[in-house]
Parts: structure tokens; sequence; C-alpha cells
């Protein structure tokens, strides 16, 4: 057994569990900085991800999901809106109600995005060793286990 492996048996889970949510907060941090040049926000780009991944929803809901009160949803919806990334559909049940979706154009912006982040994360990872791009992908997949935990 090498010295290593001793040590990380050695370290208690709370201390252990710091360790990792500091690594994934300043990895999580790094890959949010990078991005395509572009004048879209942290903030609108969560937006348009939320409407992406869950689906379209009324202003509400988004503010909530954002957790933002719904003055400042307002906000960012409108400039999503002009910039063509959000569209406003009429509720089906309550005239006084929008739905808002992301356009094609919107999700196409999240691509671009997201490919951005994959090639800056495999430049990064490319730059391991053999060994250490192994232990990523056995701690990707142990991650995956916590987190559906």
């Amino acid at each position: 057994m090498t010295e290593r492996m001793v040590m990380a048996k050695q370290v208690p889970s709370v201390q252990l569990a710091g360790m990792l949510r500091d690594a994934l907060t300043r990895l999580n941090r790094r890959v949010r900085q990078t991005r395509p040049v572009g004048d879209l926000t942290a903030t609108q780009l969560s937006a348009l991800l939320s409407l992406e991944l869950a689906g379209a929803m009324a202003p509400r809901e988004l503010a909530d999901a954002e957790r933002v009160r719904p003055p400042t949803m307002t906000k960012i919806v409108a400039k999503l809106e002009q910039r063509g990334l959000v569209q406003r559909t009429p509720h089906p049940t309550d005239g006084r109600q929008v739905i808002l979706s992301a356009t094609q154009a919107g999700r196409e912006m999240l691509a671009q995005f997201e490919r951005a982040r994959d090639e800056w994360l495999a430049r990064r990872i490319a730059e391991l060793t053999i060994d250490e791009r192994e232990a990523l992908r056995r701690a990707a997949e142990i991650l995956r286990r916590v987190a559906e935990a």
C-alpha cells in the first residue's frame, strides 16, 4: 500500500467532505467563468439554463427557481427576450399569465457555452498523467453515486 493510500484512509470523513467541497466549488467557479466572448451575464445564463432544463414555466416559477425576486426576473427575462433567447407564450389556462421558454437561439447559445466549458476542461485534463486521468474517471463515477444518494 502506498503512503498516499494510507493517508487517504486516515482522513476523517468530515475533513474529506470539506476538502472535496472546496475542490468542487473552485472547479465549478472556474468552469462557470469559462465562456465564449459575449455579454450574457451569469444570471441571464442561469435563467436560460433553468428554462432549458426544467422546461417552460411562468415568470414567478423561474424567479423561485433562480431564487430572485419577481421584479429582478422581469428584468432578466426582458434582456433575454430582446436578444431572442427567450419567448413568451400565453398561459393555456390563465389569461393573465405567460409561459417562458428558451428559443432555438437560446438553446444554441447554451450549447456554445457548454462547448467552451468542455473544451477548457478537456485541455486541463489533457495536461494530467494517465494515472491522474484514470483517478478522475473513477472519482467522476463515485461523485455521480454520491449525488444520486
